[in-house]
C-alpha cells in the first residue's frame, strides 16, 4: 500500500470542497473495497477523505417514495421494515451480497461505486486497460468465464459486481448528488456507464461529486418483486447470473413490468426489450420465456462464459415465475 494522508470531515460540503480539486483525492465510507483495492495497489490514492461522520445514514419516507442516505449500511437497509415491505428485491439483493460482516460495513454511496472488475484487473502483473488506459485488455484471448455478455467493448468485458444496484435499477432507483456545482438527481439506470473506448470511467459522476442518497419511488410493481442470484457457491461470490423482477398483476394479466440483470453485463442491465414483451401479456411460462429470449439477445459470449446465456434465461424465468406466484 502506498502512503497516503486522511482527514475526517462531518459536512457534505466540506467533503466536496477538499476533493473536488485534488485528483489524487477519494472518499472513505465504508472502505470493503476500496482499503482492498489500495493494498493491491489498483488504487493509490493519496488523500482519503472520511466522510462517516456525515449524517447521511436515514432511511425515511420521502416525495411518495423513500430516500436511503449514502451511508446507510447495506445491512440496515436490508432489514429495514420500509425496505422489506415495499422493496423486497432491494433487500433480498443485499442479503445476497458478500458477507455479514462487510454488509455491516459497506455504505449504499460506497456499494453503487464499486469498481467494475475481474481477476485481470486486481492483478498488476497483468496489463488492464481501466487502470491503464491503452495497455490491453487480457481478459479477452485469456480465462473469461465469469465475465460479460452483454455491453462488453474490445477495451474491456468485465462485469458490474453489485447486487443491490441491480435491484434498485429495477425499481426506478434516483441518485441524489452533490457536488462543486451544485446538485443532480441521476436515474440509476443512467449512473453506470459502458466501457466503449473508456472503460477507466465508470460512472457519470465528475470527480469530488458527492453521491447524498438514493430516492426510491413508490409504485404499483415494487412490492411484488423479487431478486434471485445464482453464483458458484453459496455465499460469498459474484453472481454468474442474477435478475431483479418486479411486476404489476391485474387479472392474470402483466400491466407493468420492470427486469434488470447482473452478472451478465458490463453495468447493471435494465432489459428494456424482455419489459415490453411482459407488458399487457398473461402470467404464464410462455410469457416468461418470450421475455427471457429477448432479454438476452444480442448477447456477445466470449470462450469460456457461452453457458451464461442458457443460466440467465432459466434465472428469468424462474424469477418471473417467483414474482408471477406471489399473493
Amino acid at each position: 500500500m502506498q502512503p497516503f494522508s486522511y482527514k475526517k470531515v462531518g459536512q457534505a460540503d466540506n467533503a466536496v470542497a477538499l476533493v473536488a480539486p485534488d485528483t489524487q483525492a477519494s472518499y472513505l465510507a465504508g472502505g470493503t473495497s476500496l482499503i482492498d483495492l489500495m493494498k493491491l495497489n489498483v488504487q493509490t490514492p493519496q488523500q482519503l477523505i472520511d466522510i462517516n461522520p456525515l449524517p447521511l445514514s436515514k432511511i425515511e419516507m420521502h416525495a411518495n417514495g423513500v430516500r436511503i442516505g449514502t451511508m446507510a449500511r447495506n445491512s440496515d437497509v436490508a432489514y429495514d421494515g420500509l425496505i422489506r415491505e415495499r422493496y423486497p428485491a432491494l433487500s433480498e439483493a443485499l442479503l445476497s451480497g458478500a458477507s455479514p460482516q462487510l454488509r455491516n460495513m459497506a455504505s449504499v454511496g460506497g456499494n453503487l461505486l464499486q469498481r467494475t472488475r475481474c481477476y485481470y484487473f486486481r492483478d498488476t502483473a497483468f496489463p488492464c486497460n481501466k487502470r491503464v488506459p491503452g495497455s490491453g485488455c487480457p481478459a479477452i484471448e485469456g480465462y473469461n468465464r465469469i465475465h460479460a455478455i452483454l455491453g462488453g467493448s474490445d477495451r474491456c468485458i468485465a462485469t458490474h459486481p453489485s447486487d443491490m444496484a441491480v435491484a434498485m435499477v429495477a425499481l426506478d432507483a434516483v441518485v441524489q448528488t452533490q457536488g462543486p456545482n451544485g446538485g443532480r438527481s441521476i436515474p440509476l439506470v443512467d449512473f453506470h456507464l459502458l466501457p466503449g473506448n473508456t472503460p477507466e470511467r465508470e460512472t457519470v459522476l465528475q470527480h469530488g461529486e458527492l453521491i447524498i442518497a438514493v430516492d426510491l419511488p413508490a409504485s404499483n410493481f415494487a412490492k411484488r418483486s423479487h431478486y434471485l442470484k445464482v453464483r458458484d457457491r453459496a455465499s460469498y461470490a459474484f453472481a454468474m447470473a442474477s435478475v431483479a423482477a418486479a411486476l404489476d398483476i391485474q387479472n392474470g394479466i402483466i400491466r407493468t413490468a420492470r427486469l434488470a440483470m447482473g452478472g451478465v453485463g458490463t453495468k447493471p442491465w435494465r432489459a428494456y426489450g424482455a419489459e415490453k414483451l411482459l407488458e399487457n401479456q398473461p402470467v404464464n411460462q410462455a410469457t416468461f420465456q418470450a421475455a427471457a429470449n429477448a432479454a438476452i439477445s444480442g448477447a456477445k459470449p466470449q470462450k469460456y462464459n457461452g453457458f451464461k446465456i442458457e443460466l440467465a434465461k432459466r434465472t428469468i424465468v424462474r424469477a418471473l415465475t417467483t414474482v408471477g406466484e406471489m399473493a
